[in-house]
């Protein structure tokens, strides 16, 4: 690999805006706010408006609008009982 040019990697706080869960991740992108961790240390911290602790699908608030299959909506146009 080329030297220098690939970004900077390494610990980082995600903080998800609506809910204050945090977890340590990697990752290339810095920020100039900081946050002291569980473990004593400090890491750059993100903030992120959606995370798994926030996200309907991961929640298990997510609402599908699809109820019927293909087959049901096939009969349904076609008049077909």
């Amino acid at each position: 690999m080329k030297k220098d040019i690939h970004p900077n990697y390494g610990p980082v706080v995600f903080m998800d805006t609506t809910t204050g869960f945090k977890f340590l991740s990697g990752s290339t992108k810095g920020s100039s706010e900081t946050v002291e961790w569980e473990d004593g240390n400090t890491y750059p911290l993100i903030r992120v408006e959606t995370s798994a602790d926030s996200h309907p699908f991961y929640t298990g608030k997510a609402k599908f609008t699809q109820a019927d299959g293909r087959v049901d909506r096939f009969n349904k146009k076609y008049g077909i009982k």
